[in-house]
């Protein structure tokens, strides 16, 4: 295995045998964004068994009580493995409360040992290993339907085309249609749109509106939507139980853990996307981090998934939070991990598909959302974003915005991020020519990779396919240099 499969992807079993790959990488420009690889073992049967088990309430197991979450917000026993149909992310299913500690341990022994290797180093998290994904999927739950109440709204006021980030409600008409709908009374309403919490303009956008839900006042009990289906208002927050309210406490607590440890060691921490029904929690949560963590340079990088049909809005979104509250923006671009699974598990259980129809509408998003950030950093020397794609054509249209923008390699605003063992022709060359290249580090005992290491032989096509034309490169690099006599000669 370490001759094969485990030698190319994998740098080493522990933190003292990764360090000659990342030196002799660093030797190249390339730096390192470290990730413990090991997953448990699990049977299909027991995946599905943990993750129904952690993804149900108290209530809902007890029998009750029905679940008031959306189908897509509610586990669901034919995708209780969360592995099926993914190639290329790590899984974790939660155990106990224990377990997640030493998750937590692990992860910051790769923070520890990112800050050892280097000065500018990376390490990267889940939030799934860090509590039990109930919390995740009742508060990704909230947060949609809260926003679609918005979008309700701006419906009613005449203005369902306007991009989510330009959409501004008329707060008086606002006033008038929630209490109609009983929400609260008049008065009540007034309280929630004071000067003090919203400013003056008359109007409220989908940043103040979401600011709504993270109020601990008395604004919690009138937090009600209706349902679509039974035209009745139902309460937005679900009640927890007490051990439900310690476990999701204890979920922040890691959280701020781990980024309190990565900002003493001078490490960027990269939190993870995750399938849909777990990403506006993860997504909301890493915010709340980057609020209180990236006051003078990003150091919380939140990942943004390209293939999803709200990546822009989410972006563009999240550029204007971190300019109103005045933190640094850091973002992670992907295209998405989890398509197959995505695209199946909304056919089967009845919503809306969140991702793409086609690879070129991924591809024009991923543009679209980078074009978007780089002319941000353009104007904003503070924010940073990483490029992280083994597509060649992405990588030039960055170069080439970065060029016409004044974006310069030196001011390390713009990273590029690749897989160990894949896309070194893309690696290297960028890493040698100065630009700031992250290869993404994976290291662990042989035995207890091989579950990482077995879907990595599932995309052995792409290493081919990149093996390939990283010899086609080569070829046609020996052929320049025996035409131009410069065979056994350094370049310049």
């Amino acid at each position: 295995m370490k001759m094969t499969f485990y030698g190319q992807f994998v740098a080493g079993e522990d933190q003292e045998s990764i360090r000659p790959l990342i030196r002799h990488n660093r030797a190249f420009g390339v730096g390192s964004i470290l990730d413990y690889g090991v997953e448990e073992d699990l049977s299909p049967e027991e995946a599905e068994r943990k993750e129904m088990e952690s993804c149900t309430s108290a209530v809902e197991r007890e029998g009750s009580g029905t679940s008031k979450r959306e189908k897509q917000y509610q586990a669901h026993p034919a995708f209780g493995d969360r592995r099926d149909g993914v190639i290329s992310a790590r899984t974790y299913f939660y155990a106990n409360e224990a377990k997640c500690d030493s998750h937590m341990e692990t992860f910051l022994a790769c923070i520890e040992a990112a800050g050892q290797a280097s000065e500018d180093g990376f390490s990267a998290i889940k939030l799934t290993a860090l509590g039990r994904p109930q919390f995740l999927l009742q508060f990704s739950d909230v947060l949609t339907k809260w926003r679609r109440f918005f979008h309700q709204m701006a419906a009613e006021q005449g203005k369902a085309d306007v991009a989510a980030v330009d959409t501004k409600l008329e707060v008086a008409a606002l006033q008038e249609s929630v209490a109609k709908m009983g929400i609260a009374s008049r008065t009540e309403i007034k309280n929630w749109f004071t000067a003090e919490t919203l400013g003056v303009s008359g109007t409220v956008d989908l940043l103040d509106w979401s600011s709504l839900i993270d109020s601990r006042t008395e604004l919690s009990k009138h937090l009600v939507v209706p349902n679509m289906q039974t035209g009745q208002l139902e309460p937005l927050l679900s009640r927890f139980t007490t051990e439900e309210e310690q476990q999701m406490t204890r979920m922040l607590q890691r959280m701020d853990v781990l980024a309190k440890r990565a900002t003493e060691m001078g490490v960027r921490l990269m939190v993870d996307a995750e399938q849909t029904y777990f990403q506006p929690a993860i997504s909301r949560l890493t915010l709340a981090m980057q609020r209180k963590f990236n006051v003078g340079k990003p150091l919380i990088f939140n990942t943004y998934q390209c293939y999803l049909k709200d990546a822009y809005d989410n972006i563009t979104l999240d550029v204007e939070l971190a300019r109103r509250e005045g933190w640094c923006f850091g973002a992670k671009l992907v295209r998405g991990a989890y398509m197959a699974q995505e695209r199946s598990r909304a056919a089967e259980i009845g919503y809306e598909d969140p991702i793409h129809p086609t690879y070129e509408a991924t591809n024009a998003m991923y543009h679209r959302c980078l074009n978007y950030i780089l002319e941000e950093l353009k104007h904003n020397t503070r924010a940073k974003v990483m490029v992280a794609s083994h597509n060649e054509d992405t990588v030039h249209f960055t170069l080439r915005r970065m060029e016409e923008l004044g974006l310069y390699p030196a001011d390390r605003q713009v990273y590029f991020g690749q897989l160990l063992g894949m896309c070194d022709q893309i690696s290297f060359p960028l890493g040698q020519a100065g630009f700031p290249v992250y290869k993404y580090v994976p290291y662990g005992p042989v035995m207890e990779v091989l579950p990482y290491l077995s879907r990595r032989a599932m995309e052995n096509s792409g290493v081919m396919k990149g093996a390939r034309r990283e010899r086609q490169l080569l070829w046609q690099e020996l052929k320049r240099r025996v035409r131009t006599g410069s065979l056994f000669h350094r370049p310049a």
